[in-house]
């Protein structure tokens, strides 16, 4: 029991209530596991497979997954950590989404072994009456202990009625599936804990929560996210995503490993150990790397973007697989700081001249130490952007 208790809480920000779910496990059944995603975002990295992992460890354990579309709660629009009202996703688009997203997270859980559903299902058929009645098991007060509803309304932002029935909805979604136990994000504890409320105001057995940390994104401090270009997407190219976790820091990588790998626990302890008595960690670093690279392209895949990274850092050779880019030059040359931005190795001329500042550029394989040089019309050249970004580019 102690074993499965900490395998279940690895890498998890908090577990509600431990002597519940010992309770429940020690029944001998099969636990009904729900999360929910709302298909709003259909392209993942890898700090949203946090939580598909643990439903797949889960579901190796033995456990019944319900993997739970929102396409009900995805056109209300989740106001979780918003600032402001979101607006609502139609129906096609929530759909559109919905397909997308479990192409990409059946390369995680085993799409024989798990349930997928959609809260239209229970949610679609009820009537006004059924939704005033839930409405009305939860006061003004009772959302607005909520942090970011507390923070709109503090600070005279406004709050749509609908935004309040979110975390109704998201609970009575428990309450139709009879859930023993459900994940989410830290950042979703109040909609989690509406699922026990809801479970008891209904007399069922109240579902434990489990909620899961959002994961730092490459630079080791912010959560990792597109906009600040500090994430791995599952579907970038093999060789991006190896190049990209193969950057990260070695206190790092032990965070990725913990929720991301799907080693055990005792192989993790293993490798620490080996590092403390001297060995590199960059070889555990590389395993890691293949590990995820080939669950979401491949083993072929992962060993060839091993063999890749290998020829490109360790003997200097170029990728095979560059982009070709022109680049006009109307006035007849071209600032480097502008080439560079306009090739689509950096987004603006700002950070190009600050990756020129810290070394960080090179022209046919030379340091570009100038910031001021001008690139002629007619110019070709191979242009390399800190490690992993290449293009071979010519002036027009």
């Amino acid at each position: 029991m102690e074993n499965v208790l900490k395998e279940i809480k690895r890498g998890a920000d908090e577990l509600l209530v431990e002597a519940e779910l010992k309770q429940k496990l020690a029944s001998g059944k099969p636990l009904r596991v729900k999360a929910g995603f709302d298909p709003t975002a259909p392209d993942l990295h890898l700090g949203h497979t946090v939580l598909i992992n643990k439903m797949r460890s889960l579901q190796d354990m033995g456990h019944h997954i319900l993997f739970l579309i929102g396409d009900f709660t995805g056109m209300i629009g989740d106001p979780t950590g918003k600032n402001a009202t979101r607006p609502p996703l139609t129906r096609e688009a929530v759909a559109e989404n919905a397909k997308t997203y479990t192409e990409q997270v059946f390369k995680i859980l085993d799409p024989d072994r798990t349930e997928v559903v959609f809260n239209s299902t229970w949610m679609g058929k009820m009537d006004a009456t059924d939704m005033i009645r839930l409405a009305a098991t939860h006061t003004v007060a009772r959302m607005l202990e909520r942090d970011d509803f507390h923070k709109r309304y503090t600070g005279g932002q406004p709050i749509a009625i609908h935004e309040f029935l979110y975390p109704l909805v998201q609970g009575y979604d428990s309450v139709a599936l009879k859930a023993d136990m459900e994940l989410g994000g830290t950042d979703q504890k109040f909609n989690l804990l509406m699922g026990r409320e809801l479970q008891g105001h209904f007399g069922q057995p109240r579902q434990c929560i489990l909620t899961m940390p959002l994961l730092e994104g490459l630079d080791g401090v912010n959560k990792m996210s597109k906009s600040l270009g500090n994430y791995v997407g599952i579907n970038e190219p093999p060789n991006e995503i190896f190049g990209k976790l193969m950057s990260v820091s070695d206190t790092l990588m032990w965070r990725y490993i913990e929720l991301l790998s799907f080693e055990s626990l005792a192989t993790m302890e293993k490798w620490k150990q080996e590092v403390a008595e001297g060995r590199n960690p960059r070889d555990i670093k590389v395993g890691f790397a293949q590990e995820i690279v080939a669950r979401f392209h491949g083993k072929a895949a992962a060993e060839a973007a091993l063999a890749d990274f290998e020829a490109r850092f360790r003997q200097g050779a170029l990728p095979e697989d560059m982009p070709e880019i022109s680049v006009p030059a109307p006035g007849g040359s071209l600032p480097i700081a502008n080439v560079i931005k306009e090739a689509g190795l950096t987004a603006t001329t700002s950070e190009a001249l600050r990756m020129i500042q810290q070394g960080g550029v090179k022209l046919d394989g030379e340091k570009v130490g100038d910031k001021a040089l001008q690139l002629p019309a007619g110019a070709s050249f191979v242009l390399q952007i800190g490690k992993r970004k290449f293009a071979r580019v010519k002036i027009i």
